[in-house]
């Protein structure tokens, strides 16, 4: 059985955080760094992802399963569990199938919806990358910048990119089965699925991932949810608004 890979820092309870699509645990230190004061925090790598293993099936059923076999690794009986994005569509099912394994939710600038495939751009960015001519990260940001515009969305993907050999570049991320499987990525919470723990939905001011049309159906699933805004902040709220978004955080799991 593989596990997941993970950077464990900290003491105190523990706080399993889940990076979003084509990121990596690493994408959160910063916030670790800060965290781990207080609790002992785990960046994961999901599957697909950073150092974690590479697989052809890929679901959120699947991200759920390895969760629960990284918590039985580590014989960790119940956590905080923070998700973004994609690891926050992970979080909320790992919540409503194992709900006396988590303590309290915090999900970060996703909802329980169906969102269509949205991805396309980046997948097609990504794969005109042809690690067989190129040998620098410079010219693998050229590429994605003939597709790419906002350099913050090509410096995060560049993060992936690593050494294989001294001479062979590589993404860190499976490509090839997030491509074939990037429809999953969007799916729904099951309907009637509950969690009537505490929840604490952090929505970025300047995104549109998290509508007001949404409340309804986050507390149809979570009784207890809080929703509140980060301020100047976009899809990665974490990483643009840190101050207010850690201020929510701790706020939360020390209330």
């Amino acid at each position: 059985m593989d596990i997941l890979h993970s950077k464990i820092q900290g003491e105190g309870k523990p706080l399993i955080i889940l990076h979003g699509y084509f990121g990596m645990g690493d994408n959160w230190k910063t916030q670790a760094n800060s965290l781990a004061a207080n609790y002992q925090v785990h960046l994961v790598d999901q599957r697909n992802h950073g150092r974690s293993f590479h697989s052809d099936d890929f679901d959120y059923e699947l991200l759920v399963e390895d969760l629960e076999n990284y918590l039985n690794f580590y014989q960790i009986e119940s956590s905080y569990l923070l998700g973004h994005s994609m690891g926050g569509k992970t979080a909320m099912l790992f919540a409503v199938t194992f709900p006396e394994r988590v303590e309290k939710l915090i999900i970060a600038d996703i909802s329980p919806k169906n969102y269509p495939p949205h991805h396309h751009q980046i997948l097609e960015a990504l794969n005109a990358v042809d690690f067989s001519k190129i040998s620098l990260r410079t010219e693998v940001d050229s590429v994605l910048k003939q597709y790419i515009e906002e350099e913050s969305v090509r410096q995060f993907l560049l993060k992936n990119v690593y050494r294989k050999t001294k001479d062979i570049l590589g993404f860190r991320f499976n490509l090839e089965s997030l491509t074939e499987n990037n429809n999953e990525v969007g799916a729904p919470l099951p309907v009637f699925s509950e969690y009537d723990g505490e929840v604490l939905f952090l929505k970025g001011a300047n995104s549109g991932y998290i509508s007001d049309d949404d409340f309804t159906l986050i507390k149809a699933h979570f009784s207890k949810a809080e929703i509140k805004r980060i301020s100047n902040a976009g899809h990665w709220l974490h990483a643009e608004n840190p101050v207010e978004f850690l201020k929510e955080v701790r706020q939360f799991l020390e209330g």
